[in-house]
């Protein structure tokens, strides 16, 4: 019965998708539950409102507040700080905690409404932090399992290549996620693949987050406020995807105060101004720019090089970021926010030479371009309908696009005339996102907390367009146009998810999402269940389990083993059916002397649809269309993973281990043999350390080990001529077949390399200084980047590596400038102290 719900299908002839049975049952759902928790709530009363940073005016999400008596009796903040707690009439004192803010504590009197807004001021001493990470929720009462959150203050503290601090290389730390490995984009989260991660900016889908090659990522910390990964047992309010979502929240902008901050490194800049706009504190801004400057420090040695040698050579790569967010409050009920990003990188090699030969005056250049970015924005609209129902109304769009571009011009002048020849190829693929969703929060009480909402993607899949033209002199000219033609979809999906809290022990979330997707005159449906729970056996230690389904209607299709961005987002057409998976996952939780956090869990995901390219297949070829050069096949992956972590105090870190197979079987790749995924990883280890030293420093240690990659490499080799008699044969180096005889039958040597990064702050009178010096790869440790036959000095054919980073040092310098007032204010606050 379950297997029907998960694939039905309709009449060839409904081309239009029909929402009316699907909205009906929603309605009902939710009127249901609506009408089930009004009932209980007589002679009850709700306090509601917002919190907020006392210094910025940023709101907190995921703030607690509870009943001091009973802490069971409690709510959290959601993602823009509303909050609402509903609890029997009579006197309480209302607690308000969050991790690294001083806790407030309010005496009230509840026998009516309330509307309360409350400001909290961060912790500045070791003792308030302790206790307010006594005070907040722990792990192991949370019904959520395999979600890693990471505070923005702790990633700034790691070590990070060239001193550029990294979300994405902050999130590959914790287990169950890893990274490709150096020169490789995206997150390969429990054995899926990087198109099977939805990772949000603000809510929008940023479709390739990787900037120089996979090196670094395009969020720009300075800009963000929370970052939440969820690698199992996915609330229904996430879909799309089968492995991860990586949920990454803007700052809002200070409503307090104009502020600066930025850093100048070896390799980039970055420059982050917010503020309040006007006097009323209603409307703030915040913009955040980042960009490299390689290509302007080596051009000129570039250049200078090349004329020596008669020719002009201008080469260079660079990225930059741009992010912006406005906000704006209405009413007490209502704000509005604005963001948008936009980010690009482009590397790019131009030539020009002039030489005379014969009487001939030659002249020739050369362009050649590899440019690729993403544009997202968001319009959204915060409204509190009532006490217990908040509203967030958001419109995005999203774009990514890649082109590579090579033009070539020769010409030839002799007495006076001049014939000229022009050589252009360009490649260019991307896909467009218009999206509208609606998303609802009901707190009837504190025994439940439901989302409910719908939404819609009208996407253009863009799947790669070859562009060639070549004209030489008068001859006719050659002007062509290969490729797939624009593809547009529909994507649909509602949800309706409730958190239950039962008894003292037990709190699960269940939920349940329809998705429909509409391509091609061709409509899929799917059902997918959602739960998670768990089960305190004592205050400290609870019990663990999830199960959630997964369809994904989009499809990425890798050509290189390297970062290199030419991979292809596809859709679901009426040939190639969506991807899908389940994932159930169990384990244990467990906190002990009140900051450090304990889990273990064990997954096991298999997954279906998974495509690949044909044997000798890629984007080059253009003989046949993308959907007909493709193998459709399943994978599987499980495995266990632990951590301990401490996010508070002088002393913070994790320790996480992950072990781990994940397979492929698809029935005209490897003879039809299942095979090792290539990023398959057996064992994989990470420490990272970080320590506040005084008010002035802080220091931060990360090892990490990795199992080697699985590779491919011929088993043996053949002379592709016979024996030519009288003892002469080809040479084999020049005239070989080399044979596979199993795909990614090889291990690359593991993977392991020590980090150690040092920031040294100094208060000014204008604000803060900040000195950070570090080591990548501290132990100097040569990784393999890429494996290869050759020959030594003997002529013996031998295994090679290629690694790209040796021991790295690097410095930079970060500061923060304070409004004036705030300056003063804190002058006069130590003068009298003193």
């Amino acid at each position: 019965m379950l297997g029907s719900l998960l694939n039905i299908k309709p009449k060839p002839k409904n081309t239009v998708l029909q929402f009316h049975p699907l909205m009906r049952v929603f309605a009902i759902i939710g009127t249901s539950l609506i009408c089930l928790a009004s009932s209980s709530l007589a002679q009850k009363f709700t306090i509601s409102g917002t919190l907020s940073d006392a210094g910025n005016g940023e709101r907190l999400i995921g703030a607690n507040v509870y009943n001091k008596e009973n802490p069971l009796q409690g709510t959290t903040a959601n993602t823009y700080g509303f909050y609402s707690l509903t609890l029997p009439a009579g006197e309480y004192i209302i607690l308000y905690t969050f991790v690294g803010y001083q806790p407030i504590a309010k005496q009230i009197k509840l026998d009516k409404n309330i509307d309360l807004d409350v400001s909290m001021a961060m912790g500045t001493e070791l003792g308030e932090v302790e206790i307010i990470a006594s005070q907040t929720e722990k792990i192991q009462e949370r019904s959520e399992m395999s979600v890693v959150e990471i505070p923005m203050a702790q990633i700034k503290m790691i070590p990070a290549l060239l001193g550029e601090r990294d979300i994405i290389k902050a999130i590959q730390l914790m287990p169950g996620v890893q990274s490709g490995g150096e020169g490789t984009s995206g997150l390969y989260v429990r054995g899926g693949g990087p198109d099977q991660n939805l990772i949000l900016l603000d809510g929008v889908p940023v479709y390739n987050a990787s900037h120089l090659f996979g090196f670094f990522s395009v969020f720009n910390t300075d800009a963000i406020n929370t970052v939440t990964l969820t690698k199992g047992g996915f609330p229904a309010r996430y879909g799309g995807r089968l492995s991860s979502v990586l949920d990454i929240r803007m700052k809002e902008g200070s409503s307090k105060g104009f502020k600066a901050e930025g850093s100048i490194g070896i390799v980039a800049s970055r420059l982050t101004i917010e503020g309040p706009i006007g006097k009323n504190e209603k409307t703030s801004f915040i913009v955040s720019g980042r960009r490299t400057y390689i290509d302007l420090l080596a051009q000129p040695i570039i250049k200078a090089a090349s004329k020596s040698q008669g020719a002009s050579v201008g080469a260079g790569y660079f990225f930059y970021d741009l992010n912006a967010k406005v906000n704006h409050t209405i009413n007490a009920n209502n704000r509005i926010f604005l963001s948008a990003y936009t980010g690009t990188d482009k590397a790019y090699a131009n030539y020009k030479e002039k030489y005379y030969y014969d009487g001939y005056e030659y002249n020739s250049s050369s362009r050649n371009a590899l440019k690729w970015g993403n544009i997202t924005t968001a319009l959204r609209w915060n409204s509190i309908i009532n006490k217990k129902l908040f509203a967030n109304t958001t419109l995005t769009y999203s774009r990514y696009k890649f082109d590579v571009g090579l033009g070539i011009e020769d010409s030839q002048t002799k007495a006076g005339v001049t014939e000229t020849s022009n050589t252009s190829f360009n490649y260019f693929s991307g896909i467009d996102d218009w999206a509208g969703k609606i998303d609802f929060d009901y707190i009837p009480n504190t025994n439940h907390y439901i989302k409910f909402g719908v939404s819609d993607i009208y996407h253009t899949f863009k799947p790669g367009v070859t562009a060639f033209k070549q004209k030489s002199g008068s001859d006719a000219s050659l002007d062509t146009t290969l490729g797939s033609a624009n593809i547009f979809a529909h994507e649909a999906y509602a949800y309706v998810e409730d958190d239950i809290k039962i008894g003292a022990r037990l709190k699960v979330n269940i939920g349940a999402a329809l998705a429909a997707f509409v391509v091609k005159k061709k409509n899929y449906y799917s059902l997918q269940p959602r739960v998670s729970g768990r089960f305190l056996l004592t205050d400290n230690l609870s019990i663990k389990g999830s199960y959630a389904q997964m369809t994904q209607f989009i499809h990425l299709l890798t050509n290189s083993n390297i970062g290199l961005p030419t991979d292809l987002w596809v859709p679901t057409t009426d040939s190639i059916p969506p991807q899908q998976a389940w994932q159930v996952a169990a384990g244990f939780a467990y906190t002990f002397k009140k900051e450090y956090e304990v889990s273990i869990e064990g997954y096991y995901k298999p997954m279906t649809n998974l495509i690949e390219y044909k044997e000798g297949a890629s984007f080059f070829s253009q003989a046949t269309n993308w959907d007909q050069k493709v193998e459709i096949g399943k994978g599987l992956a499980y495995g266990v993973e632990f951590l301990i972590q401490k996010k508070v105090g002088k002393n913070t870190g994790w320790i996480g281990y992950t072990l781990s197979w994940s397979t492929r079987q698809f029935d005209n790749i490897n003879f039809g043999e299942e095979f090792f995924y290539r990023y398959d990883r057996r064992h994989d280890i990470s420490i990272v350390y970080t320590r506040k030293i005084g008010k002035r420093a802080d220091l931060g240690i990360t090892w990490v080990y990795g199992t080697g990659n699985a590779v491919t490499l011929p088993t043996s080799r053949y002379s592709s001529l016979p024996d030519l008699g009288n003892g002469q044969y080809f040479d084999p180096n020049y005239s070989s077949i080399e044979y596979f005889n199993k795909r990614n039958g090889f291990r690359a040597p593991a993977y392991h390399r020590l980090d150690i990064g040092y920031n040294i702050h100094k208060q000014t009178k204008w604000g803060t200084s900040t000195w950070s010096i570090g080591l990548y790869n501290a132990y100097s440790r040569r990784n393999p980047f890429y494996l290869f036959f050759s020959q030594d000095y003997n002529g013996n054919r031998v295994l090679k590596q290629i690694s790209l980073f040796p021991m790295i040092p690097s410095v930079a310098w970060s500061f923060q400038i304070e409004e004036p007032k705030h300056i003063i204010d804190r002058i006069k606050h130590k003068t009298k102290a003193e």
